[in-house]
């Protein structure tokens, strides 16, 4: 039996499943529209689709290292509620454990990677917004790898921050757990910068402008704002570039300083950090109207 686009979208209509899985269902119930709707709901991807428009800025941000790779990866929900959902948990442990096997290049191609029982990543997460009655969404991750080096993983706050910190020049079960406790001092600090270099040129003459203006504005004599504005700028560097910093588990070191200590050759190569729904705009609930619209209505 010919599906027709009209077939497809009655069964969207009815379902709130997407196009392409109602194509699906239809071709495997030979167009019956009712065994088209049962197929959907036992693969749970009924009710996915209408719920994918709502903002989802809670959920959790799980890392995790293993030798010279780590991963971040953020799983967003609607409430802090369904992070603690069994459900949900392992959703999301397995989805971690798949991603550093397959390595996927990005979201996109992650979703269509056979995953569970006979489902992709995407069917498995319209499976899992149906079982639990909220939109969930796969963010964002990132695969940290140091040939010949370590990598530290560090989570704050039962999944709201996380962060992997990699250190290149040795292979070692120091240098990893020196990876992850200078992770730890990232979630803790949230530096700009790994190194001075890394800071952009016009963020350093932006800097070096108002450093300027104010010391003029100050009163100081012109011959020595130059001098003034110099130790200033070196004051920003060590602020805002991570391995500047004092070690916050040894403030009489630099973090520089204790990755020098690994030896010689080693140093930062990666530095990633994800909070918990940072740039997601969150809907402000405004009780007395949601009163109000419901008496009016």
């Amino acid at each position: 039996m010919a599906i027709t686009a009209k077939d497809v979208k009655k069964l969207r209509d009815l379902s709130g499943a997407g196009m392409m899985d109602c194509k699906k269902a239809l071709t495997q119930t030979d167009g019956d529209l009712n065994a088209a709707v049962d197929f959907l709901r036992k693969k749970g991807l009924g009710a996915a689709e209408k719920k994918s428009g709502r903002i989802a800025a809670e959920g959790v941000v799980l890392a995790t290292a293993q030798g010279n790779t780590g991963l971040l990866l953020e799983v967003n929900a609607e409430t802090d509620f369904v992070s603690k959902n069994d459900a949900f948990t392992k959703f999301v442990t397995d989805l971690a454990a798949f991603i550093i096997k397959e390595k996927p290049a990005d979201i996109d191609i992650l979703k269509t990677l056979s995953f569970s029982e006979g489902l992709n990543v995407a069917e498995a997460l319209s499976q899992l917004i149906a079982n639990i009655g909220e939109n969930i969404s796969i963010r964002r991750f990132q695969l940290v790898s140091v040939e010949a080096g370590s990598v530290g993983a560090y989570i704050h706050g039962a999944g709201k921050i996380g962060v992997l910190v990699g250190i290149s020049g040795i292979e070692s079960d120091e240098a990893s757990s020196t990876a992850r406790d200078i992770a730890m001092h990232v979630a803790a600090v949230n530096p700009d910068y790994t190194r001075d270099s890394d800071v952009p040129v016009p963020a350093v003459e932006r800097e070096r402008t108002v450093l300027s203006e104010r010391a003029a504005a100050s009163g100081k004599p012109e011959k020595i704002i130059a001098r003034i504005v110099d130790g200033q700028l070196k004051k920003f560097f060590a602020e805002s570039c991570l391995l500047n910093q004092d070690f916050v588990k040894d403030a009489d070191r630099t973090v520089g300083q204790v990755v020098s200590a690994l030896g010689e050759a080693c140093d930062i190569s990666d530095m990633v950090r994800f909070q918990l729904g940072e740039g997601i705009e969150k809907a402000e609930n405004d009780f007395a109207a949601e009163v109000a619209a419901q008496v009016n209505g």
